[in-house]
C-alpha cells in the first residue's frame, strides 16, 4: 500500500504547531468598538438587540472608554443621539452637542485613546434619513455642507478621524476643504466607501433611534448585487482625500473586502454590523453555536480578507481572549 510522502495534517497536530504556522493573527489593535452615548446622567441603558451592547450618557461613556483602554483595544467610534431631532439634523453639528461633549471628555480622561466620530444625519434628523430631505427625495448636494460642518464641529472637540457614513456623492471632499479650511489638515478621514443597503442594520437602528420615517435608503447606499461599483465609489473616495477605507457590512461582503485589499495599498476598515453581531448572539444564548468561537471565527475570516481595522460591537470580548 502506497501512504501520502506528503501530510498537511503533520503541522496541525498540536496548538503549538497550529500557532506557529498560522497565517492571520487578530489582535487587539485591529479592534474598533462602537459606542452609543445619549443625554442624562448616570445612563447605561441596555440595547435589547444587542446583548452586552449599552447606550452611555457622556460621564458614563467617559468610565467605559477607561475599560476599553485597559483592555488594548485602541479606538472607539462614536454614535450621538440627541434629546431632540428636527428635519436638518441640527444637533449634528451643535458645538454643545451630546457627540461632540462625549468626544471632548473621552480625550479629557483618556487622551490615549483614539477617537473616531461617525458623520452623518440620520441619528438626528426627525426623519430618519443621512441627509436633507425634500418631498420624498434625499438631496444630494444641499446635504454636502451640513455633514461638512458636522465634521469640522468633531474636529473641534477632539476627534482623531472623522467617518462619514451617508453615501452622499462628494461628501469626502467637501470635507476635506472644510477640514483643512479650519486649520484642521491633520484629521484623518475614514470614508465608508463601499457602505451597502443592508438587511443587517436593524439592531443599530434601534439603538441609535435612526430608522427612515418614510422609505429606504437604497437611493443613495449601495446595491448589494455590484462589486465593481464598490471600487468605483472606493477610487472617488480617495482622489477626493480619504485616508482610509471601509466596506459595510463586513461578513457579507469579504468578497469585496478582499477585492479591494487587492486594489489599494491604504489602510482598509469593515464594519461587522449589528445584525451580524446579534446573530451570533441569539444563537449562542438558545445553544445552537459556541458564540465565542463564532465571534472569533468571524473577525479572523474579516481580518483574513483583509481588513486592518475591523469595527466590532464584541471587541471587547475578544480583546479579553487575545494575548497581549
Amino acid at each position: 500500500m502506497s501512504f501520502p510522502t506528503v501530510r498537511p495534517r503533520r503541522l496541525r497536530r498540536t496548538e503549538t504547531l497550529r500557532r506557529m504556522v498560522r497565517e492571520t493573527r487578530l489582535s487587539r489593535e485591529n479592534l474598533v468598538l462602537p459606542l452609543f452615548v445619549v443625554e442624562g446622567s448616570g445612563v447605561r441603558e441596555a440595547v435589547a438587540s444587542m446583548p452586552g451592547v449599552f447606550r452611555y450618557s457622556v460621564d458614563a461613556l467617559v468610565d467605559e472608554a477607561k475599560r476599553v483602554h485597559d483592555l488594548g483595544i485602541p479606538a472607539v467610534i462614536l454614535f450621538g443621539i440627541p434629546a431632540k431631532k428636527d428635519a436638518r439634523g441640527s444637533g449634528a453639528d451643535a458645538p454643545d452637542g451630546v457627540v461632540q461633549r462625549a468626544i471632548a471628555a473621552i480625550k479629557r480622561g483618556v487622551p490615549e485613546l483614539c477617537v473616531l466620530s461617525d458623520v452623518c444625519l440620520c441619528e438626528y434628523t426627525d426623519h430618519g434619513h443621512c441627509g436633507i430631505v425634500d418631498g420624498d427625495e434625499v438631496r444630494n448636494d444641499p446635504t454636502l455642507e451640513r455633514l461638512a460642518s458636522t465634521a469640522l464641529s468633531h474636529a473641534r472637540a477632539g476627534a482623531d478621524v472623522v467617518a462619514p457614513s451617508d453615501m452622499m456623492d462628494g461628501r469626502v471632499l467637501a470635507i476635506r476643504r472644510a477640514l483643512d479650511g479650519s486649520g484642521f489638515e491633520d484629521i484623518s478621514i475614514l470614508s465608508y466607501a463601499a457602505k451597502y443597503a443592508s438587511a443587517y442594520y436593524g439592531p443599530f437602528r434601534e439603538a441609535a433611534e435612526s430608522a427612515p420615517a418614510f422609505g429606504d435608503r437604497r437611493s443613495y447606499q449601495m446595491d448589494p448585487p455590484n462589486r465593481r461599483e464598490a471600487l468605483r465609489e472606493m477610487r472617488l473616495d480617495l482622489s477626493e482625500g480619504a485616508d482610509a477605507l471601509m466596506v459595510k457590512p463586513a461578513l457579507p461582503y469579504l468578497d469585496v473586502l478582499a477585492e479591494a485589499r487587492r486594489e489599494f495599498d491604504v489602510p482598509l476598515a469593515a464594519y461587522h454590523v449589528s445584525g451580524e453581531y446579534a446573530m451570533i448572539q441569539a444563537a449562542a444564548a438558545r445553544g445552537w453555536i459556541d458564540g465565542a468561537r463564532a465571534l472569533d471565527e468571524a473577525l479572523v475570516s474579516i481580518k483574513r480578507a483583509g481588513a486592518d481595522l475591523i469595527l466590532t460591537y464584541g471587541a471587547k470580548e475578544v480583546a479579553a481572549r487575545l494575548a497581549p
